[in-house]
């Protein structure tokens, strides 16, 4: 979708590598959020689901080659961002996790108003040497940044205790809490989910079903799906039918499964996971480290329970009181197990959780909130220029 030369408004470039999982819901939020305000936006990735995505909401969208990881294709990656900035010209930059905003801030220099936005820090996903570099960068490259965007006030406690001097701004993760709702789907909609056990009684009680936890993310380290394979012996013990369910693909793959009991089933990557929110009786996200994830909005939305480790983000995505039953130590399968077994023992706890859940997000993380929030700091770094009211009117995924 192209322009004229000639049109007054603003041009907002979200630059953005990865192009799947939650940054690139991020960006998809956002770009339909400007879109219907009258923005003219551009969205440069490697391609994949955030391009085809993207094109289709009516965005103009631009190939930029990168890889997801910093390496050797560093220079030529910035010098094909260079060219693109060239063409599209745009009035603000908005670069979204560590690569891009590697790249974003190196071929920019603070040209244009630039917004980095980390989704977690990327020395957390690094160690030894490798994270030392990657902090060394965040502090040089923060000047920049004329903003960076944190997603929860421990994500921005964290870069302030690394050392990370900039003029930061905590906008909270939001979710589409029309499109993540409670209620059942169709039979046509739910192929592969199962049913939760979903009736008030004993976990694992005849006739009941058995109960299903269910972990939603990327395959990967951060995740902390291994915790919870560590974890599950100990919950088979004291609920010996529960089931567990991961949803989602990623490089880890193989390594979970050698694992992995007979009572996981691996769902692989899903274009729906609300069928498997809504059959769920807990959902769980082990993660080593966050900003603060998506997955557990997404499962309270849809009125489930969740149970989540202790990093960034977390205690910020629970309701008020959650934090004694839901919230655990990351990296540690005994605390994890003990956890998880004692939420599906009790299910009208469950059930209490699930509703405030709900409650919580649609007061706290609707993205309507988030996307607004962002529209104030790009009418502040473009000068005051007005802007139409970023409330979405229509879902992204619909």
């Amino acid at each position: 979708m192209h322009r004229s030369a000639t049109d007054p408004r603003p041009r907002v470039l979200h630059l953005a590598q990865p192009v799947e999982g939650g940054v690139a819901r991020v960006v998809l939020d956002l770009t339909k959020a400007q879109l219907t305000a009258g923005l003219r936006v551009t969205v440069a990735c490697p391609g994949g689901e955030l391009a085809e995505r993207a094109r289709d909401l009516g965005a103009e969208v631009r190939r930029w080659r990168a890889d997801r990881s910093p390496g050797a294709g560093l220079p030529a990656e910035v010098r094909r961002l260079t060219g693109l900035l060239d063409e599209v010209r745009p009035a603000l930059v908005h670069a979204h996790s560590a690569k891009a905003g590697l790249a974003g801030r190196l071929a920019v220099r603070g040209r244009v108003p630039t917004l980095f936005q980390p989704h977690a820090w990327s020395f957390e996903a690094v160690g030894g040497a490798t994270a030392a570099l990657a902090l060394r960068w965040e502090r040089w490259g923060a000047r920049w940044a004329h903003r960076v965007v944190c997603v929860s006030e421990a994500e921005r406690a964290t870069g302030v205790r690394a050392g990370i001097r900039a003029r930061y701004t905590v906008v909270p993760n939001g979710i589409d809490t029309g499109h993540f709702a409670p209620g059942a789907l169709g039979a046509s909609e739910v192929s592969g989910a199962p049913e939760a056990s979903g009736t008030p009684g004993a976990a694992g009680a005849p006739g009941r079903g058995a109960p299903l936890v269910v972990c939603v993310g990327r395959l990967c380290r951060q995740k902390g799906q291994d915790v919870l394979l560590r974890a599950w012996p100990e919950v088979l013990r004291r609920v010996p039918d529960a089931r567990l369910a991961l949803v989602g693909d990623g490089p880890d793959e193989a390594a979970l499964r050698r694992l992995a009991p007979a009572s996981v089933e691996f769902a692989g990557a899903v274009t729906d996971v609300r069928p498997w929110y809504r059959a769920a009786d807990l959902v769980v996200l082990p993660s080593r480290w966050e900003g603060m994830a998506l997955a557990p909005l997404e499962a309270l939305a849809c009125g489930r329970p969740v149970l989540v480790t202790d990093v960034d983000g977390a205690r910020e995505s629970l309701p008020p009181g959650h934090a004694a039953h839901c919230l655990v130590p990351p990296g540690r399968p005994g605390a994890l197990a003990g956890a998880v077994a004692a939420l599906l023992l009790d299910p009208e706890l469950r059930a209490s959780l699930g509703g405030q859940g709900r409650r919580h997000v649609l007061s706290t993380h609707d993205v309507r909130r988030t996307a607004e929030a962002v529209a104030d700091l790009y009418r502040e770094l473009l000068g005051g220029q007005p802007l139409v009211s970023f409330e979405c009117r229509e879902s992204i995924h619909s």
